[in-house]
């Protein structure tokens, strides 16, 4: 390889093109290929989101209502039924922590977790969760198991 063989790797230099907005001799100076007047031709331009020329868009025109709090927990529930299938299924003996609820995917691993009272829990366990309904707490307590939240 010499000097006069040098030439970049494939794909990495793109064409070059036209030169735009190099003068009026170049033949691509004055508007530079915008046209004439309007946002588009200005240097600074950019198509805002939901632009709807002018008109009054959409996000705008359809009413609001409600409230949105932005302080909301989110839990994913898991219900005394779901536990009581992975006692029976050998999955978990004594024990449930949000461990173990991830690695069977009943949760996520930045889920708050919250154990609902829906079902038959017939094994005695100590659940270690985020928050408990007053069902769930009583239904594992009466058999024996704690309720401890994290």
């Amino acid at each position: 390889m010499t000097l006069n063989n040098l030439q970049p790797a494939e794909g990495s230099v793109k064409n070059q093109g036209k030169r735009i907005g190099r003068g009026e001799g170049s033949g691509k100076g004055g508007t530079a290929t915008r046209g004439h007047k309007g946002a588009k031709s200005r240097s600074g331009y950019s198509k805002k989101v939901g632009f709807e020329g002018g008109q009054m868009p959409l996000q705008r025109r359809v009413p609001k209502f409600g409230f949105k709090n932005i302080n909301r927990k989110e839990y994913v529930g898991v219900n005394l039924h779901k536990l009581q299938e992975l006692i029976d299924n050998n999955i978990i003996t004594d024990t449930v922590t949000l461990d173990v609820l991830i690695e069977n995917r009943l949760a996520g691993k930045n889920d708050l977790v919250k154990i609902l009272g829906n079902g038959e829990l017939k094994a005695k366990l100590d659940v270690k969760v985020h928050k408990f309904t007053a069902t769930a707490k009583a239904a594992i307590e009466k058999l024996g198991g704690t309720a401890e939240t994290l």
